[in-house]
């Protein structure tokens, strides 16, 4: 018979998720400013933004040449996606006035997964401030430190860094397709956006790809939901 979990646990595994992801912003820093964001701007957006694959996708419309807007816009479809883990969270949390707006910002998946998979609420609420606020500190920090370092690398194209781009976000988003209509769900995505290629400007098939992945997802859910009714 397994044992309960501790609390010293949670907080265990809490770091060693929020370190493990939060070492990831120095990719962010240094392609954001060889892409062409000022050292400011790259850590405004892990200070304001704070979600990588939103952040990630904002970049490599940019750094392809994109309008600012369109990149903005592809983040903000990607992010849409933390509203949702707010809902399942909310029961769990249970925080009012300024500390849900703090709560908020935490949102991502790191801190979702680290606490909808708690059967105590208290040790769910310590996992997902733990694994948020890590995050959180070294996200920014090695943004910073990997923008300083960005600046002085040059054109990304010159030493193919605009491909660590596509690279850096899927390392982000593979952990995420762990069954087959998610994966499915991300060919179609991905075949629509490179079938736009050609016709489209910089930036464009990123939003309708991800349009029809939010469309086809909807749907989706809505169909399974009415089966199981």
């Amino acid at each position: 018979m397994t044992g309960a979990t501790s609390d010293r646990e949670v907080i265990a595994d809490s770091l060693g998720v929020g370190i493990g992801v939060g070492l990831y912003g120095v990719t962010f820093g240094a392609i954001g400013t060889a892409s062409g964001l000022s050292v400011l701007q790259a850590c405004a957006l892990s200070l304001l933004a704070f979600t990588g694959a939103s952040q990630f996708a904002f970049i490599g419309v940019v750094a392809a040449g994109g309008a600012p807007a369109a990149g903005a816009l592809t983040a903000v479809l990607l992010g849409v996606r933390n509203t949702f883990y707010g809902i399942t969270l909310a029961p769990f949390l249970r925080v009012k006035r300024l500390r849900r707006v703090l709560a908020a910002h935490f949102v991502i998946d790191e801190s979702t997964a680290m606490a909808v998979g708690r059967e105590d609420p208290r040790q769910a609420r310590l996992g997902f401030w733990w694994t948020g606020l890590t995050i959180f500190l070294l996200w920014n920090l090695t943004t910073l430190l990997g923008a300083v370092a960005g600046e002085q690398i040059g054109d990304p194209r010159a030493i193919g860094l605009d491909a660590a781009v596509a690279a850096a976000f899927l390392g982000l988003l593979w952990p995420r397709l762990d069954s087959t209509p998610t994966r499915l769900l991300a060919l179609l995505a991905a075949a629509v956006a490179l079938g736009l290629v050609p016709f489209t400007p910089a930036g464009t098939p990123i939003i309708v790809g991800g349009a029809v992945a939010v469309a086809v997802g909807l749907r989706f859910v809505g169909d399974t939901e009415a089966r199981d009714d």
